[in-house]
């Protein structure tokens, strides 16, 4: 099976999303935190488009979900009374796995927003990234 080619400079959408907008009401109130966080940036940037605001939710619902399970294990601890393993710590990995994603994707990462082409503002014009220009 082959990967796909990942693309070397982001290409400016027909649908961005120029004003910040509101969380989803149904998000939790951890989840809106993060959302009032990072939509400013994402808008800032002007790397968010109205097809990433489905990205956004589920980052934001992840984040929330960390938070939540964090706080559960805090007081309840890692294990159970009955010797198991508290549920909330496999809830916690796999949010925080789907928040890694979803800030890769929305290039909230230090490593996503280190690959070429990250800025929506880049010139099309700029070869700095040319390994063969010279300089």
């Amino acid at each position: 099976m082959t990967k796909g080619l990942k693309p070397t400079r982001l290409i400016a959408d027909s649908s961005p999303v120029m004003k910040v907008p509101t969380a989803p009401a149904h998000l939790s109130r951890d989840a809106k935190t993060e959302w009032r966080r990072v939509a400013p940036i994402l808008v800032e940037r002007c790397i968010l488009t109205i097809g990433d605001l489905g990205i956004l939710e589920s980052y934001c619902s992840a984040i929330g979900l960390v938070r939540e399970a964090s706080k559960h294990l805090q007081t309840e601890g890692l294990v159970l009374e009955n010797g198991k393993r508290n549920p909330a710590a496999g809830i916690m990995t796999t949010a925080q796995t789907v928040a890694l994603r979803a800030a890769s994707e929305l290039g909230l990462t230090p490593v996503a927003r280190s690959r070429s082409g990250m800025s929506a503002q880049a010139d099309p014009d700029d070869d700095t990234d040319n390994p063969l220009a010279v300089r």
